[in-house]
Parts: structure tokens; sequence; C-alpha cells
């Protein structure tokens, strides 16, 4: 069943830019950045060489009823509120036993994420050896498995098609996308809730990175501290969000007259096998994983006008990636990397950027890299910055590599 079309209908997001998916796009157009000062207490009882953070702009528990949000950790949460914002975007009303807008048996959900649960792992550790048992939540284990956001997705849509959720570091997000592109061209399903979510922004995994010496340290300037493909990057910014499509067969999207924004025409998963965090010297992952995502469409190279880039604003990691797009795809797409103005959101990058990307297709313009003043010189591509830049796409791409070797990529094309 591979001649299925698949298309996108539906879309939310909940990131440092906004508690939807049109403030975030008018963030990213208006170059604004998610990133500030962590005013936890923590971050300066800790001493910690790390303050700053893209935390979300909307509070999930503004969103949720109080009972619900208690009952999930951040990463489910903000899964569920992207999942149902995609729902309603996509012209569907909510699933009860009563009413489907889709059959159960035809729904699927694939939301990955990178880390899971970790803040509900350590906050209950915690709890267990200062308080006792009795202060233990008996939900600890289904809040902290790194399946709970798609889990909770799942009941929420009355799902039974297949509910997945890819663990590929920062990767996930786009890997949940192209699982359930799987899923609908493979004939298990005709509508799949796909994307990722992260939330775990914690003194550990802060701590982490900062002796990993991966993070950026621009402590007294947070909004200039991501800097994809500057020449003075120092590294990324932690963050957390969501971000949630809904993928249908193009002929059921036509049939009951659905906005459709993209079409998913192909996409590529492939492995380094080379480091646990560090990318092939080579780009070798990469280049296949967008040959793939080509040849799986039908395209060439030349058909590619944008790539969505990975770009996390590390010294390393920008270069190999640039090398890699120039031998995959060659020097004439216009590049833009959103996390200049979100951060990283590890499992809920992929989606997000994903989004981005489908709207630069559906809107014609790709918005400007934020804080790239001085492009490194050994960057070879023409990447925007300073103002938006409008453009008619016949194809766009958008990169997610993860720690491990995980690579994915997604290829757009308009909707026909």
């Amino acid at each position: 069943m591979s001649n299925i079309d698949v298309v996108i209908t539906g879309m939310g997001a909940t990131t440092p830019l906004g508690g939807d998916v049109a403030s975030t796009w008018d963030g990213l157009l208006a170059g604004r950045s998610g990133i500030r000062t962590i005013e936890a207490d923590w971050a300066a009882e800790l001493d910690l060489p790390v303050r700053i953070a893209a935390q979300l702009a909307v509070e999930p528990t503004d969103i949720l009823p109080r009972v619900q949000a208690r009952r999930l950790d951040r990463c489910e949460q903000v899964a569920l509120i992207a999942a149902r914002q995609a729902w309603a975007d996509a012209g569907f009303a909510e699933q009860t036993d009563e009413h489907t807008d889709v059959e159960p048996e035809r729904l699927g959900v694939s939301i990955g994420t990178g880390v899971g649960g970790p803040v509900t792992l350590l906050t209950q550790n915690d709890l267990l050896h200062k308080q006792g048992l009795r202060k233990v939540s008996p939900l600890t284990v289904p809040m902290l498995m790194p399946n709970g956001p798609a889990a909770h997705v799942g009941i929420d849509l009355k799902a039974r098609a297949g509910v997945h959720s890819p663990a590929s570091a920062c990767a996930s997000g786009a890997e949940g996308i192209a699982n359930g592109f799987e899923m609908i061209r493979s004939g298990r399903a005709d509508v799949v809730v796909a994307g990722g979510s992260e939330a775990c922004i914690h003194p550990i995994t802060v701590a982490g990175f900062a002796q990993a010496r991966t993070v950026s340290t621009r402590n007294d300037d947070p909004a200039a501290a991501s800097r994809p493909f500057d020449v003075s990057r120092d590294g990324f910014v932690l963050g957390e969000g969501s971000g949630v499509v809904v993928l249908e067969r193009a002929d059921r999207a036509k049939a009951r007259g659905a906005r459709i924004y993209a079409k998913l025409a192909g996409y590529g998963l492939t492995s380094d096998a080379y480091h646990i965090t560090g990318n092939h010297p080579e780009g070798i992952g990469q280049i296949a994983a967008m040959r793939a995502a080509m040849a799986m469409a039908g395209l060439s190279p030349s058909d590619v006008g944008h790539v969505n880039a990975h770009a996390t604003s590390t010294v390393v990691g920008d270069i190999g990636e640039a090398a890699a797009i120039r031998s995959a795809i060659g020097e004439h797409p216009v590049v833009t990397a959103p996390k200049g103005a979100l951060g990283h959101l590890v499992g809920g990058a992929g989606a997000v950027e994903g989004i981005a990307t489908i709207l630069s297709v559906y809107e014609g313009i790709v918005p400007a890299t934020l804080n790239l003043t001085e492009l490194d010189p050994k960057v070879q591509l023409d990447v925007v910055a300073g103002e938006n830049r409008k453009v008619e796409l016949a194809a766009a791409l958008s990169n997610s590599f993860g720690f491990g070797g995980h690579n994915t990529a997604l290829l757009f094309t308009p909707a026909n």
C-alpha cells in the first residue's frame, strides 16, 4: 500500500515561544527568544555554571484541570495539550464512547520522547527518603515511563490501531512522525497523531550537560545564548515543549473537506554506529537520511528549496551538519535553524521544527535564524539571518539528529 499519500491536517504545540502553534510561529517570525534565566531556587543554590533555559511560555497547569495535571509528568502534560490542539485543528470533535470522528481501530498514535519522566523519578525518590513510603505517589511508574506521553494521548483519543513511543534522543519527535507515516502507508491506520514531547529542565540534566560542556554559559544574556551557525556559538540551550501533527490518508482528508497544510512525501531514518554523543565526522548517517527522504519522495536535490537544520549551536555539530547538507543537497537551499529562538527541545525538537517546516511550505516564508550575526566561514550555506525570507517551495526538508547516532529527515511538499 506504498502508493498512499499522507498529509498533515492538524497541528498543535506548546513551546518556549507560545502556548500553541500560532504564537510559536509568530514568535519565530518576529525574532523573539524563548530563553530566559531559570528562576527556580536550585539554579542559584547549586551554583551551576548554566542558569538559563528555554522554559515553556504557558504553564501546562494553566491549561489542564488540576486533578488531571497532578496525575501526569510534565512531559505527559505537554504532549496531551499539543495533541488536543492538533486534533481540534484537524476539525475533529472530542472522541468519546458515544462519538468518534475517527474509528478507534483506524486511529494510531506515535509520540516520542528523548528522556521521559526523570523529574517525577527524582521528585518521588526525594519524597521516599525524606518523608517515607506513604508520600510516594502510586502513579510514579506511569508518570516516569517514556511511553507515558503516547499512552495518555492514545487513551484520550480512543486510539486502538497502535500507540508507539520512539526514544531516539533529539530525533524522537521526528521519528514519531516518520513512524506515523508508516502506520498509514502500511494500511494499519487512516489517521495517526504523531510528534514528540520533552520536559526535563532539572538540576541533574542541566548539571550533566554542563559537565559535558555542550551547553551555552551566556547566563548574562539569555536571549543571545543560542547561536546556530554563528562564529561565536558556545553550545545549546536546554528547552522543553511538545509538537504534534495529525497525519491522515490524503483521500480521506479530501473526502471530508479538511484543510491540508502539506504532504509528508518521504523520510529517512539512519544510524551512525559511531559514537554515543558525537556525529560521524564524515556525516555519513546524516547524508544518508536526507538522501533516503528524497528517494522515497521521488525528488532530486534540486527540488529541495529549504532545509530546517537541526543546528543546535554546538561548535562541532553545526559545521558537520552544514557539510552534510552540502553533500546531500547542495548549496542552493534556503536554511534556517529555529533553536536560536526555541532552544533545544530534545525529544520535542523534531516535531516542533517539523511544524515550522510545514508552515514554511504552507505560507511561503522561512524564518530568520535568531542570533546569527556572523556566519561561521566553515558553514557554506545560504542561512537566513536578519530578515525572514519569502520563497515558494516545491519541497522542504527538516533534519533531526540525536545522541547515539540517530538521524531522521522529514520531507514535506505542498498539498496538491
